[in-house]
């Protein structure tokens, strides 16, 4: 995909495909990222920035799945508006994920920890 980045309607809309997708996988991860805008690092912004809002999904071994990387910058009157529509549809979408597995990594840390006591 290119580094375009897509109007927040049809960001949303992606995302929540994204989500659907991985409902009922057992691997696979989606990360979610937000930072303020900052073109302009040596000029002093006399307001505040926009957000930049990332999705992507990790590539998956198993599937050996494209991967989607997806963007779009909200503006700061606009922010209020679009989290309230980006966290139904983050809501609706991890309610049908499965939580991860640490129970290998904690007992691999607790076999760690007797051996070296």
């Amino acid at each position: 995909m290119d580094s375009t980045h897509l109007d927040q309607d049809e960001f949303l809309a992606r995302l929540g495909e994204l989500f659907s997708h991985r409902q009922g996988s057992d691997h696979g991860a989606i990360y979610l990222t937000q930072k303020r805008s900052d073109p302009f690092a040596d000029l002093k912004p006399s307001g505040p920035l926009p957000v930049i809002v990332r999705a992507s999904n990790g590539k998956s071994k198993k599937e050996r799945s494209e991967k989607v990387k997806l963007s779009t910058i909200v503006q700061p009157d606009d922010l209020e508006k679009f989290y309230v529509r980006y966290a139904e549809v983050c809501k609706a979408g991890m309610t049908a994920l499965k939580p991860r597995d640490r129970s290998k990594k904690k007992a691999k840390a607790k076999k760690k920890k007797a051996t070296t006591s």
